[in-house]
């Protein structure tokens, strides 16, 4: 159970983790650095964004994984959970 659960917390926090350079992508265009910069440093931070996402991902497992990963989606965001009887 102990191996498990360091895999977890790591999993969910490179998940978190990921989120924060997906948040960066939104700041950059407001940098005052030359444009050939700009488009470098979104590259890098949206490919580490990616493979921190999907390496936590890998650890947390696959169920709760797309548990996560159906947060993240646009098309859930609004929609109404049906009841079930």
């Amino acid at each position: 159970m102990k191996n498990k659960n360091w895999k977890f917390k790591l999993g969910l926090l490179l998940v978190l983790t990921s989120i924060l350079f997906f948040g960066f992508l939104l700041v950059i265009p407001f940098l005052n650095i030359e444009k050939k910069a700009k488009v470098l440093v979104t590259t890098i931070t949206l490919i580490t964004a990616e493979v921190l996402f999907y390496s936590g991902g890998f650890l947390l497992g696959k169920e709760l994984f797309n548990k996560y990963k159906s947060y993240f989606n646009p098309k859930n965001w609004f929609k109404k959970e049906i009841e079930k009887e």
